[in-house]
């Protein structure tokens, strides 16, 4: 079995002692090189009209090692202005001069940091990093021409193995004449040492040494840390229909445990290659191979790491220009933008504008909040569209996937509860577990639009509780313990059991636990009604699209409307500078409302004790204060007034409330009254003790049986589908049950 380290047979290629030989004209031009980095890093300036003229880097890395930070952030574009040759040499040749750039920084630090404590010892090793401004490379745009180059790749961080050591010195020992070859260099990266097959000691009256002698002294190795890390590009550069390519990066000493999956980052590194695997692993056996003989396998080298802070309040990745700023801002004084905003959601699509305007305040988001104790409030809504099929559901999904700044999209039934959150597998080079990012926390600070919501397994359902509520995920797999965080806003689009909405039915039509339900804060019941005035608009609208769907120009839709690039970057920059909070005048508002219907609810209750009652909870009074932050954030506004919480509570009644007092939503968190749930409880331990394992009984004959004890009808066929749900009931036949125990 391949083992970690400097000691893996499987990334070593070197069989020499020591390194390159050099002649003097090589060696006297590395030196004039190291010396003209270390003027740069000596003499590099910035003016400041507060401090006059700094040196930057000499200031820096005095007040980096004195912190104990041994590292130094290098900006390219400093070092071009500096000078261009330097600069040509780190963007060609990075292997071989970073080397002797960090010889130069440990020399100004050695010069910085006089006179150090006595017990110091020697200066401590310099790592530099670097940042750039220069223009990206995406993963699939990388080719054999790159190697050994600086490039700069952006993508998702998908996994990271645990931390570990790599050998950049060794010693060696030969087991037979005990003789020591000390300090070997070990070459950075994936790259290694092979251990030479003779010992070069002369034998002087005794036998030679046998083949293979050399083992290696780990307590006379220097080592660093390394850790190895699953970059794949981000979904919006992913060609329609092609699959998204990955690329391993390899860091090392203080760039580790500064990325964890989920993250959005742009690596600055050298593309480098690294040896194959030597064949492939069947029952536990290596299986040697010719097919792969020669192949090198590519990897970056990370020197430097730009992580996009996490979390609602990030730009994502979009640069504001002061053109852009002072159009956002002349469009948030705007009077009606959050309308303009509602009608620019999908405009091809005719109606459903309290639909739309609850999904752009999806889009903007609330403010999250940390709270003294350490707890966190999410700011994210979700939204749950139910109802008919052809009612356009799966096309506002994607277009919310389109516009927002980072968006995901899936299906219910190609998803599993891994796919949505994180997956723990085996890494098929090193054996380890490694952790893999699922849809959720890729879409971390974006949504994730989830379509066929009701195809999904109820088990990968239960899943996505904690990543709704808590936003985040924990596992707890193959001795791997840890949590991740999925900041997203959740857009689920189901149907109804029957396919069709059917109001006969009432409760029936919903497949869904009241755990998941009660986690979205709006839940729309779209039905496909039908009137004859508005199927005229309706088919107009359709004609019209379709006939200017050729045209070159865009289509002439409502006046007002904003296009899909300035809407997104509309999104983006309202979500990374604005977190309004409620004012006073707004808290005492909602709380009197509250108040009021949470009275209302009881009364109703009293009234007609099998009457569902209004589902009026903290969770959804924490889900009215959400939307009126979002429509706040809309405007720019630091504090959202009255206006925003009458239209939050009106978006609320038309939504969540219109649907449970029609009593569809019967079941959910607060919707049912406490003798409902008693009496389906001894319902369906009657059905447990009456029936015994695979026994097939009608269900006419089942609900008959229970009538007689004056039951309600509705009642009975409830629990059935409630067990069918779970699977401790299924159809056999037509109206033939099956009952098992489980």
């Amino acid at each position: 079995m391949a083992m970690s380290g400097f000691d893996d047979p499987g990334i070593f290629f070197s069989d020499n002692f020591g390194g390159d030989e050099q002649t003097d004209n090589a060696q006297a031009q590395r030196t004039a090189i190291k010396k003209k980095f270390r003027d740069f890093l000596r003499e590099f300036c910035v003016s400041s009209t507060s401090t006059g003229v700094s040196y930057l880097y000499r200031d820096q890395l005095k007040r980096r090692y004195n912190l104990g930070e041994y590292w130094l952030e290098v900006d390219l574009g400093h070092l071009a202005s500096y000078d261009d040759e330097l600069a040509d040499y780190i963007y060609h040749r990075p292997a071989e001069y970073l080397t002797l750039f960090e010889q130069a920084a440990k020399e100004i630090a050695d010069e910085v940091t006089r006179p150090r404590p006595e017990n110091e010892g020697s200066v401590q090793d310099i790592q530099i990093m670097f940042k750039s401004s220069a223009r990206c490379i995406s993963v699939r745009n990388l080719k054999a021409s790159m190697m050994s180059k600086l490039v700069k790749v952006p993508g998702i961080a998908v996994s990271a193995s645990s931390v570990r050591s790599k050998a950049t010195k060794i010693s060696l020992m030969c087991r037979s004449c005990r003789s020591v070859v000390p300090n070997i260099q070990v070459r950075p990266g994936l790259e290694g040492y092979t251990l030479p097959r003779k010992c070069t000691t002369e034998a002087q009256g005794r036998e030679p040494c046998p083949m293979d002698p050399y083992f290696i002294l780990p307590d006379k190795c220097t080592c660093v840390d390394f850790q190895t890390l699953k970059l794949q590009e981000a979904p919006d550069a992913v060609p329609m229909g092609e699959m998204p390519r990955h690329l391993q990066l390899y860091i090392d000493r203080y760039l580790c445990d500064r990325i964890v999956p989920g993250n959005r980052v742009t690596v600055i590194g050298i593309y480098a290659i690294r040896r194959a695997a030597k064949g492939v692993t069947v029952r536990g056996r290596e299986k040697k191979s010719r097919i792969g003989a020669g192949i090198r396998s590519p990897y970056v080298r990370v020197l430097g790491v730009e992580v996009e802070t996490g979390g609602p309040g990030r730009s994502m990745g979009i640069t504001f220009t002061q053109e852009d700023e002072e159009n956002i801002r002349r469009l948030a004084t705007s009077p009606n933008i959050c309308d303009t905003i509602g009608k620019s959601i999908a405009p091809s699509i005719f109606g459903s504008l309290d639909i739309k305007k609850a999904i752009s305040c999806l889009l903007f988001g609330g403010s999250r909040k940390r709270l003294p104790d350490g707890l966190t409030r999410r700011g994210d809504i979700n939204i749950l569209l139910l109802g008919d099929p052809g009612t356009a559901k799966s096309q506002l999904l994607k277009f919310v996937e389109q516009v927002s700044p980072i968006g995901v999209y899936t299906s219910g039934k190609g998803s599993s509860a891994a796919g949505l959150t994180a997956a723990v597998m085996r890494d098929p080079s090193s054996r380890n577990f490694v952790m893999e990012g699922g849809a959720m926390v890729l879409a971390d600070g974006g949504v994730v639009c989830i379509d066929e919501f009701d195809k999904m397994r109820e088990d990968d359902r239960v899943a996505i509780h904690e990543a709704m509520e808590q936003q985040t995920i924990s596992i707890a797999k193959a001795g791997i313990t840890t949590t991740l965080n999925s900041r997203c806003s959740v857009l689920a689009a189901a149907n109804s059991v029957f396919g069709r909405w059917d109001d006969t039915k009432g409760e029936q039509n919903i497949d869904f636990m009241p755990t998941i339900l009660s986690r979205f804060d709006m839940i729309f019941i779209v039905k496909d009604e039908h009137d004859q005035s508005r199927d005229i608009t309706l088919a107009k609208h359709v004609m019209g699209v379709h006939m200017a769907a050729n045209v070159t120009s865009a289509p002439d839709t409502t006046s007002g409307e904003i296009d899909i690039l300035t809407l997104t970057k509309y999104i983006a920059y309202c979500r990374s500078r604005c977190g309004p909070r409620l004012s006073e005048a707004a808290c005492d508002k909602l709380q009197n409302r509250y108040v009021l219907m949470r009275s209302g609810a009881r009364n109703h209750e009293r009234e007609a004790e099998k009457k569902t009652s209004i589902p009026i909870t903290v969770r959804q009074l924490e889900a009215i204060v959400r939307i009126a932050e979002s429509l706040a954030k809309m405007k720019l506004q630091a504090f959202a007034g009255e206006a925003e919480v009458d239209e939050a509570l009106r978006l609320f009644q038309v939504s969540t409330l219109d649907a449970a007092m029609t009593g569809n939503l019967s079941g959910v968190e607060g919707f049912t009254s406490t003798s409902d749930q008693e009496e389906l409880s001894r319902i369906e331990r009657q059905i447990k003790r009456r029936f015994v394992v695979g026994s097939q009984v009608s269900e006419f004959a089942i609900v008959q049986d229970f009538v007689k004890q004056k039951y309600e009808e509705r009642k009975i066929y409830k629990v059935l589908q409630l067990m069918m749900r779970r699977g401790e009931i299924q159809h056999r036949m037509q109206r033939k049950m099956l009952y098992r125990i489980k």
